[in-house]
C-alpha cells in the first residue's frame, strides 16, 4: 500500500511539473527530490533540473536534490550537469554552493561519491560526475569538525 502511494505522489507531482507555471514546476522539483531514489522520478526530475522555460525551476530542483545528500541525487544532478547549457549550469552551481558551502563533512561525502561516479559505465554520469566534482572543489566550507 505504501508504495503504491508513494508512486501515486510520484505521478502528481510529475504532473505538476508539466505545468505551464514555473511556480508549479519548481514546487514540483523540490518536492519529487524526496523521491528520487524512485525509478519513475528520474525521468521527470532531469527534466525539471533542465527545465526550458525558468532557471528557478532549475535550480530548485538541483537544490532539492542535492539536499538530499545521497548517491541518487547527486547522480541525477551530474547526469543533468553534464547536457546543461551555460545558463542551466550556472544554476545548478548555485545550488550546489548552496547545500554544501556549510559543512564540511557533507562536502567531503559528496566529492567522495563523485569520485566514485566518475567511473561510471554511463558516460553521461561520468563526464556530469567529473564537472560537479570540479564545482565542489572549488568550495571552503564554513563549519569544519574540531
Amino acid at each position: 500500500m505504501v508504495s503504491d502511494l508513494r508512486r501515486a505522489v510520484v505521478v502528481t507531482l510529475g504532473a505538476l511539473g508539466r505545468s505551464d507555471d514555473w511556480r508549479d514546476r519548481a514546487d514540483a522539483g523540490h518536492s519529487l527530490a524526496v523521491f528520487a531514489e524512485m525509478p519513475e522520478a528520474v525521468a521527470p526530475l532531469l527534466g525539471l533540473v533542465l527545465d526550458r522555460g525558468d532557471t528557478f525551476v532549475t535550480r530548485r530542483t538541483a537544490e532539492g536534490l542535492l539536499r538530499q545528500k545521497e548517491r541518487v541525487g547527486l547522480t541525477i544532478v551530474a547526469s543533468a550537469l553534464a547536457v546543461a547549457n551555460d545558463n542551466h549550469a550556472d544554476y545548478i552551481h548555485v545550488a550546489i554552493v548552496d547545500v554544501f558551502s556549510l559543512f564540511s563533512d557533507d562536502l567531503d561525502e559528496a566529492l567522495r561519491l563523485c569520485e566514485e561516479m566518475s567511473g561510471d559505465t554511463d558516460d553521461r554520469v561520468a563526464r556530469g560526475a567529473r564537472r560537479l566534482h570540479e564545482s565542489l572543489a572549488k568550495i571552503d566550507p564554513v563549519l569544519r569538525p574540531s
